[in-house]
């Protein structure tokens, strides 16, 4: 993390943050639901959410700001935080233009400089650790653990197990079940398979595990979750 960096986080993405020890910086997070940046279409191939889409289909989530983009960002970053705090009439539609007109924003600097393959930044950590998430994002229903996940990384299980941790901040198996859940959310909301189909899809042997560890990390039942993304 660098001043002027912004990092776009699709819903349901697993992701630790890497700031720099020796030269520290101020992050500000903006969270907010899909449903209030809604709007008609115009007869434009546009939604003010393509942005979360090239992420995750590219895999990219830092996107290096011209100066224009930074400081309109932080320009409406202060009136939203006036708008929340002076509480007045049509506060609430007012943070919503300011967050559509964040992302059109975004969505304008892809347009320029989302093709440019040479402004990747530097993967973090070692390279068989960027293959292994990219192994267990395509076998996460699998029965894959440290042994199999070390081996193809040809390392030691204990060096594997101490690097992933540093990484993701979470062991293999908390990882992997993490992951699951993950893909399981993305189920409940965009298909109409029953909870069953969608935990054995998921790679859960058993039901009554998977509600217990779906209501630990999403914090209630899957068909309560269902039910509060399909109002």
């Amino acid at each position: 993390m660098h001043a002027g960096s912004l990092f776009l986080i699709p819903a349901n993405t697993i992701h630790r943050a890497f700031p720099d020890a020796e030269d520290p910086v101020t992050s500000t997070a903006l969270f907010f639901n899909p449903a209030l940046v809604q709007a008609p279409s115009y007869g434009e191939p546009f939604s003010y959410m393509q942005c979360f889409d090239w992420s995750r289909q590219h895999r990219r989530h830092e996107l290096k700001c011209s100066l224009a983009l930074r400081e309109g960002f932080e320009r409406c970053l202060q009136e939203i935080d006036d708008e929340l705090r002076a509480s007045e009439i049509g506060g609430r539609h007012a943070v919503s233009l300011l967050v559509q007109r964040i992302l059109l924003s975004v969505h304008r600097e892809l347009g320029v400089s989302g093709g440019d393959e040479a402004s990747l930044p530097p993967a973090i950590g070692p390279l068989w650790m960027r293959d292994t998430l990219l192994f267990i994002d395509e076998h996460y229903s699998k029965e894959i653990g440290l042994r199999e996940l070390s081996k193809r990384a040809s390392v030691s299980p204990a060096h594997f197990s101490r690097v992933f941790k540093q990484m993701t901040g979470m062991n293999v198996t908390g990882f992997i079940a993490a992951k699951r859940i993950v893909k399981a959310k993305e189920l409940l909301v965009g298909t109409d398979q029953n909870v069953a189909q969608i935990a054995a899809a998921c790679g859960f042997d058993s039901l009554p595990h998977f509600h217990r560890l779906f209501k630990r990390v999403a914090g209630g039942t899957p068909a309560a979750y269902r039910k509060s993304l399909s109002r």
